[in-house]
């Protein structure tokens, strides 16, 4: 069955930046849109960008327009998610998963930006 490992995250202050990776397994890969979803202590589970399954189409939330950018590499079944000017509201566990999610989902990877 499919599983998603997720990478990348750590510790950055304010206006720094990352990039987070997902591999993912399955046979079916290439066929799905990816998305990144992020939750924060307390809050549910959002989504922040999704990409077409061939990559040639991508979404992302008001919250994270102009400074995230998601990407995909189907021969190698990556997700990325470059995140620039990261602010503390950006502190959350990452995960991803299909656009449309299944019910099971990696560990996340925490990205915390505080100063």
């Amino acid at each position: 069955q499919v599983q998603f490992v997720e990478s990348g995250g750590g510790l950055v202050q304010p206006g720094g930046s990352l990039r987070l990776s997902c591999a993912a397994s399955g046979s079916i890969f290439s066929l799905k849109s990816m998305g990144w979803y992020r939750q924060a202590p307390g809050k549910q589970r959002e989504l922040v960008a999704t990409i077409s399954s061939s990559g040639r189409s991508t979404n992302y939330s008001n919250s994270v327009k102009g400074r995230f950018t998601i990407s995909r590499d189907n021969a190698k079944k990556m997700v990325y998610l470059q995140m620039n000017s990261l602010k503390p509201e950006d502190t959350a566990v990452y995960y991803c998963n299909f656009g449309d999610p299944l019910n099971y989902w990696g560990q996340g990877t925490q990205v915390t930006v505080s100063s």
